[in-house]
């Protein structure tokens, strides 16, 4: 929920104030990873702070996270997100209104689409890869036999790993590199107002961000195992 609220909240504020004078594309990928930043730090201890569904995923194949969590962790990590991108749309109701009173054009405040040049295949690779990058490093900076930084730094590692990516690879298909960042502020488009056609648009997209980060997290898993995990020194 804190990821979402974040994350979609500085899209809608760049989105209603089309002159820049509230932020730009910077300011979506620096709010973003302050997003993951602060939802690991409010849900690390609770939970161990699973924000995405390709992340428990993830863990779950690689890392002995039990599989008999996973829905859950699933289930409230889709919740959680749905609850926020209500709260935004009540929040910037006004703005939202202001810009566009059918609601048309501002869709994609909470939902990612592909890029104009961009074809379904390629936003597939690109929610892939992107995911991947994601789960590697994430892997690498919490595994206990990596060298990686202290625990209360982890989650500002990761938050600044978010950034990267969006800078990286936000052009092609806006980074959702998450399942439950897109779908669920997807479905309360849906739910609101904006109609079946935020599942219908560029070809039916809607369920790319949600197979191509699955597909993204075990490649990023798998990567580490093979390059990484495999090579680490035995413990003492």
């Amino acid at each position: 929920m804190i990821l979402i609220l974040f994350g979609v909240g500085v899209v809608a504020q760049v989105t209603t104030t089309p002159d820049g004078s509230n932020g730009q594309y910077d300011s979506i990928a620096w709010a973003w990873g302050f997003g993951v930043m602060l939802g690991v730090y409010v849900a690390g201890r609770i939970s161990g702070a699973h924000l995405n569904p390709a992340v428990t995923l993830a863990f779950a194949v690689y890392e002995g996270f039990p599989w008999r969590k996973v829905g859950p962790f699933v289930l409230a990590q889709t919740l959680g997100a749905f609850v926020a991108a209500l709260i935004v749309r009540f929040v910037y109701a006004d703005f939202i209104r202001s810009v566009a009173p059918n609601l048309t054009e501002t869709q994609g405040i909470f939902s990612t689409s592909p890029g104009a040049p961009t074809t379904i295949t390629t936003a597939f690779f690109d929610q892939v890869v992107g995911t991947a990058i994601l789960v590697f490093v994430i892997f690498a900076l919490v595994h206990p036999r990596n060298k990686g930084p202290m625990a209360n730094m982890a989650p500002f590692m990761i938050g600044i790993l978010v950034v990267g990516i969006g800078m990286a690879w936000g052009a092609n298909a806006g980074y959702a590199i998450n399942p439950a960042r897109d779908f669920s502020p997807r479905l309360f488009t849906y739910v609101a107002g904006w109609g079946s056609e935020v599942f219908t648009a560029y070809h039916h997209w809607w369920w790319v961000p949600i197979v191509g980060p699955c597909v993204g997290g075990v490649l990023g898993g798998f990567l580490y195992d093979l390059f990484i995990a495999r090579h680490h020194p035995p413990e003492n």
